[in-house]
């Protein structure tokens, strides 16, 4: 099947075979071109671990095989669990020997202990919009019998534990990472699945996605992302095809927002949002659709959506007005789609279920306090909040000004902070550093300044997610540096006497 969104002419050279002759020299294709991504600061230190030539020959390699995987893929949708029964099989791999090669694994080195930091730390933040923790307990028994997907997630704790230590100030001696060899063998193992066409590679990869986004730099991050993208396309993958598919699926869609967020309005989603829908929905319908799904966590990646719709439109805009392009998108084309997006984000934070409001907001100075119990309550919130702030920040000249402090941009902006600061998930946080990026540049007071630059400090020590590069960023946008050493964060004043459940 050659995919209709990663046709073999943006992204092969030659004919797109499994043959070693065929692979090209340069896999980016030219929408991808980094002199689009102007905001991200060019300051950005990439580690040991990235700059390791052994990693960046594996990384182009996984990336050439799962391109390849979607482009020459059958046109056969793997939707549910329904491939899950055949981990491996493709290979012809005997499930007691994938089982014996498993128990090996997880006998050397510190790979029990990998193991338990995947289930503690990682697994979490990448369950943050699923109830029913796919990656927390679907994932690990797969992996019993998936050597590939063992060493996958094997690789993701280990790089995060890497990450941790190092933004603590322990380096990883002899610059050796177990990370880099357990990458390796995944993808080694990986390999005859891909070449195969098994859907079962699709969580695999994300996975290793997943890895190489934490310290990429923010001008590659489309390039980490297609592989997948391409696979999902080809596989027929949507945010709502079900099971386990469909919890992957959304885990990738929020680092696909947060790639369409790091470029503040020249590039949309690599999947664009239409894909997310079941085939043949109108995006009228959109709403419809999720509603129908009853529950905390598709309310949750609807606001993931409504995000995304936010960014699509901006950056069709800005590729109208300033550059040219043909696209439809006349003032009152986007001046109908912003109220119809103004809409849907009012009736998304006026519809939530009791899962997503906020257990109790102080209105606290100078960031409110507001607390969620919810995983999937704290980022779905935020974003809502940063849909808005897009949104207000390209509101079309006819369009008059909106009343109440929802038409505040500085009143998001806040609130954005004031989650992160509130809520300590570490998945939540991750996903946070675009949205408060957007934020930060509209504070204007010092002591703002001084708690966020402290927040993005203490979000990288914590997860061993990279965040500080967005401090020069800010830095740039303020007009100044902030030289305040790292402090704990705290609340300056908390005036309790206007506590109220309004998140």
């Amino acid at each position: 099947m050659t995919s209709a969104l990663f046709s073999p002419g943006s992204t092969l050279s030659g004919s797109g075979g499994a043959g070693e002759g065929s692979r090209p020299t340069n896999t980016s294709p030219d929408y991808l071109s980094t002199h689009d991504f102007s905001t991200p600061s060019t300051g950005w230190q990439l580690d040991d671990f990235v700059l390791d030539p052994g990693y960046v020959a594996s990384r182009e390699e996984l990336r050439w095989l799962m391109l390849n995987t979607a482009q020459t893929a059958p046109s056969s949708p793997a939707h549910g669990d329904s491939f899950i029964s055949g981990v491996d099989s493709q290979s012809g791999e005997d499930p007691t020997s994938a089982q014996d090669e498993t128990s090996r694994l997880l006998s050397q080195g510190r790979r029990i202990e990998y193991l338990k930091n995947y289930i503690s730390q990682v697994a979490p933040w990448l369950d943050m919009f699923d109830s029913s923790r796919a990656f927390g307990l679907q994932v690990p028994l797969l992996a019993q019998k998936s050597p590939a997907l063992l060493c996958a997630i094997l690789a993701i704790s280990a790089r995060q534990m890497e990450r941790k230590q190092a933004s603590n100030g322990t380096s990883t001696p002899h610059k050796s990472f177990d990370s880099l060899e357990l990458y390796q063998e995944s993808i080694r193992l990986l390999t005859p699945l891909l070449e195969a066409h098994d859907p079962a590679v699709i969580p695999i990869c994300v996975i290793l996605c997943c890895l190489e986004m934490m310290s990429a730099s923010a001008r590659d991050w489309r390039r980490h992302l297609e592989g997948c993208a391409a696979l999902f396309d080809a596989f027929q993958v949507h945010g709502f095809c079900g099971g386990l598919l469909q919890a992957v699926f959304w885990c990738h869609a929020r680092m696909d927002l947060c790639g369409a967020l790091i470029s503040d309005g020249t590039q949309s989603t690599i999947i664009p949002p239409i894909a997310w829908l079941p085939p043949g929905t109108d995006e009228v319908n959109a709403r419809q659709c999720f509603q129908e799904m009853q529950g905390p966590d598709m309310h949750a990646n609807y606001a993931v959506y409504l995000c995304a719709k936010a960014c699509e439109l901006i950056s069709d805009r800005t590729h109208h007005d300033e550059l040219g392009v043909s696209n439809g998108c006349t003032g009152e084309v986007i001046s109908s789609r912003w109220m119809r997006l103004w809409s849907d984000l009012q009736t998304w934070v006026d519809d939530r279920p009791h899962e997503l409001l906020p257990l109790q907001t102080v209105e606290s100075q100078p960031f409110p306090q507001i607390l969620y119990l919810h995983w999937a309550a704290i980022s779905s919130n935020q974003l809502y909040h940063t849909a808005c702030l897009l949104l207000l920040g390209s509101m079309p000249r006819r369009q008059g000004s909106i009343s109440g402090v929802t038409g505040s941009s500085i009143w998001h902006a806040k609130r954005i902070c004031g989650i992160s600061l509130t809520n300590p998930h570490h998945g939540c946080l991750n996903n946070a550093i675009q949205p408060l990026w957007l934020a930060g540049r509209l504070l204007t007071h010092e002591s703002e300044h001084s708690i966020l630059v402290d927040l993005i400090r203490d979000i990288e020590s914590t997860t061993g997610w990279g965040t500080c590069w967005r401090i020069p960023d800010l830095r740039a946008a303020w007009g100044y540096s902030i030289r305040k050493p790292f402090r704990p964060i705290e609340h300056a004043h908390v005036d309790r006497s206007r506590d109220t459940h309004n998140g």
